[in-house]
């Protein structure tokens, strides 16, 4: 849910901004009072309006009471540190959802949040959210960066979660940020009785407000304490918490990485125009084919790919018999440099070709409204 904070403390601020980040909700954080209320609904078109300030006259409400008539799809919760029964009963006929005291503890401000997305969403359940998994065929194949720079870009418009499943040298992390996670998924595994949201939102690293990284363990020694259980525990919780859960999955197809391929809704194998590449796409397109997966499943990407190169997308197609093939372009020293310095490729060059090439994947996989699968089409004809 997209939240819009207003506060003149800044240290409420932050500490709201913070509180509702770990839950998963995208923030934009306001410093002012009641007087930015309608320019923030305007320009943030935000589902729920957080105004801390507005506590006893009863003149202020007018600015709500415009808010909820004009803006009827924003809700909006008032936050004050003293208010009269008047007050109270003045704020509900404006159009308020609730009144908590100011400054509100971070489970206030959650059970707030939830009641008021119960009400937004009908009480019905969210859309559960769709499972992509990437795959090397071969060492080096940028399975990791393309996922780790997909993931940054889908979260422009939608909340992503990406888990590192390559779970004894997984490095996905490192991509797009250059700290040290908090926990990782041999944490969440020890006490995945504790697993809810709140848990999964907390042993995650936020490279965004909308974008979350679940890290591999930094002891190879702890993958050994991840079991299918886990796997299934952790994604089943997280396709209703997130729009797009995107998996990092090493070369190593064992029980866990398998069970993650049974859940998943597309399944990326990621290969370079070359003979090694196309023997392990060969090879891995075989196992998904004995595990019962349908074609429509499994949608390769050749990266780095460069017209005039000895082996062409004719040749990929002729020898892994597909037909279609999402090629990303090789740009080297960008992609490296992004990488070394630990940035989203989008953030540090965002109109370089690759990264207008995930942009186009994005839009693939999250059409605007209007669009149809003709985008897909036309994206893979190009190919």
């Amino acid at each position: 849910m997209k939240i819009a904070v207003i506060s003149p403390n800044k240290s409420h601020l932050q500490e709201m901004g913070a509180a509702l980040e770990a839950h998963s909700h995208s923030v934009v954080l306001v410093d002012g009072g009641k007087s930015k209320m309608r320019t923030v609904a305007e320009q943030e078109m935000p589902d729920l309006m957080l105004v801390e300030g507005m506590c006893c006259d009863p003149n202020e409400l007018e600015q709500v009471e415009y808010i909820t008539t004009h803006f009827p799809k924003v809700a909006t919760i008032l936050l004050c540190a003293t208010h009269t029964p008047e007050f109270l009963i003045n704020s509900m006929r404006a159009g308020v959802r609730e009144v908590l005291p100011s400054p509100a503890s971070p489970d206030a401000l959650a059970s707030a949040v939830a009641r008021v997305a119960v009400k937004l969403t009908g009480g019905q359940a969210r859309t559960p959210g769709k499972i992509f998994a990437f795959v090397p065929c071969k060492g080096g194949s940028g399975a990791t960066f393309l996922a780790t720079n997909l993931g940054y870009q889908l979260a422009e418009s939608k909340t992503v979660l990406l888990i590192d499943l390559n779970l004894q040298f997984g490095d996905a992390l490192s991509f797009v940020h250059d700290g040290a996670p908090p926990s990782t998924m041999a944490d969440v595994a020890q006490d995945i009785r504790r697993l809810d949201a709140t848990f999964l939102a907390a042993s995650t690293v936020k490279i965004t407000p909308s974008y979350s990284i679940l890290a591999a363990p930094e002891d190879p020694s702890q993958a050994m304490e991840i079991k299918p259980e886990h796997i299934d525990a952790i994604l089943n919780l997280a396709v209703t918490q997130y729009d797009f859960i995107l998996l990092d999955i090493g070369r190593n197809l064992d029980t866990l990485s398998i069970r993650a391929l049974d859940s998943a809704y597309r399944i990326f194998p990621v290969l370079q125009a070359g003979l090694p590449h196309l023997r392990n796409a060969n090879k891995l397109l075989s196992v998904c084919k004995s595990l019962g997966y349908p074609a429509e499943k499994i949608e390769l990407i050749v990266n780095r790919f460069e017209k005039g190169g000895e082996i062409s997308l004719d040749d990929i197609r002729r020898i892994l018999e597909v037909k279609h093939l999402h090629t990303v372009p090789n740009s080297y020293k960008d992609v490296n440099t992004a990488i070394n310095h630990g940035n989203p490729l989008m953030k540090a060059a965002r109109s370089n070709a690759v990264a207008k090439n995930l942009m186009e994947f994005a839009l693939m996989l999250n059409p605007k409204p209007g669009e149809s699968r003709g985008l897909f089409n036309r994206i893979f004809k190009r190919a």
